[in-house]
């Protein structure tokens, strides 16, 4: 009897090729597309789960011959993904919404669903792979073969007795070229669809806009500062600001100035030179540990601060509320609210949590 696989289907070619990989490899595939934002009228649609994903995910659904389902998850997302972007904007902290997404919606209502429709796995697009480790005595998350693609960094939410019940087909696949290169050999119109780089809610990219639209206007204007408390001039709100940011700060000084930090409680932006933007050392809350650790001996591991950030050297220990984080070598503007994730010298994912 084939095992049957429930994939998160968006429309685009990634997740159209994980089903014909999937059908290949002897599942019995059913395609589902989660209906998670609704735009106000005067906002572009979402790229990856509007009608037109709907209705892409659907017509490769019809073309492999597969059923194809729609789940409303809208309040789920509006409660557990957009509400936290805003709140988190509002407490002077850079969100990370996709990871977020992938705890609650992805790998949360998702998953529930599978078990709903007596599916042994789920399965979605992403860039990643999953294997039993014989060195932990588990399943594992590892980065994928796409390197530049790897997605990895999104997914530590993952619990680690979800892991052996996920498959991630792109997996097997090294070049995103050798992905639409299926698909064209498969007939499939979504071959060369663009693949999608923003936000999914804020498809125009203009967060700002969007912050005052769900958020209400909430910023308040204040002083721009050095840490010795010396003012330049005034900022028009701190969510309009990011660390590390340097053009549009509106202010002139001597040397070349970037924001060090975002002050709430006094509602300053704080900036400096760009050598004060490094630092070796920093806290982590929230954390998930998918290769369980006995948190009493510190742990040596690779860390990303950002998705885009290379891999470096660090030490983990465990403090009594909290996990410290001290790196080998400096790091580049350390953003209170984006993830930090750890990986092992093999690219395994030990687990992540939130800077703070």
């Amino acid at each position: 009897m084939k095992k049957k696989v429930l994939l998160g289907m968006s429309g685009g070619v990634d997740s159209s090729v994980a089903a014909i990989l999937l059908k290949q490899q002897g599942y019995e595939v059913i395609g589902c597309t989660m209906r998670l934002w609704e735009p106000r009228d005067n906002q572009e649609e979402s790229s990856c789960c509007g009608n037109d994903a709907i209705y892409d995910a659907k017509r490769v659904c019809d073309k492999l011959e597969i059923p194809h389902y729609t789940i409303n998850c809208k309040q789920e997302f509006k409660e557990k993904v957009v509400d936290y972007f805003v709140t988190e904007y509002h407490k002077a902290r850079t969100p990370n919404p996709c990871v977020e997404c992938n705890r609650y919606l992805k790998f949360g209502a998702f998953y529930k669903k599978a078990k709903e429709l007596q599916c042994d796995y789920i399965a979605t697009g992403h860039y990643a792979a999953i294997e039993f480790s014989k060195q932990y005595g588990q399943y594992v998350l590892k980065k994928s073969k796409e390197e530049k693609k790897d997605q990895t960094y999104f997914l530590y939410t993952i619990s680690q007795d979800m892991l052996e019940h996920i498959i991630f087909p792109l997996q097997t696949c090294s070049q995103k070229e050798e992905i639409r290169k299926i698909a064209k050999e498969n007939n499939l119109e979504v071959a060369n669809k663009k693949d999608s780089q923003e936000i999914c809610f804020i498809p125009n990219d203009n967060y700002q806009e969007f912050l005052k639209q769900y958020g209400g206007n909430q910023d308040k204007i204040g002083n721009i500062i050095l840490k010795n408390g010396e003012i330049l001039g005034q900022h028009q709100g701190l969510t309009k600001y990011t660390i590390g940011q340097r053009k549009g700060l509106g202010i002139s000084y001597k040397k070349p100035l970037y924001v060090l930090a975002l002050k709430q409680e006094t509602n300053e932006v704080i900036v400096g030179e760009e050598k004060e933007l490094y630092h070796k050392q920093l806290y982590v809350e929230d954390v998930n540990w998918m290769v369980p650790s006995n948190q009493k001996e510190p742990i040596k591991a690779k860390a990303k601060i950002r998705y885009r950030a290379k891999e470096a050297d660090c030490t983990v220990s465990f403090e009594k509320d909290k996990t410290k984080v001290v790196f080998e070598e400096e790091q580049r503007a350390i953003t209170p609210g984006q993830s930090i994730v750890f990986y092992d010298k093999d690219g395994i994912v030990l687990g992540g949590g939130k800077i703070l």
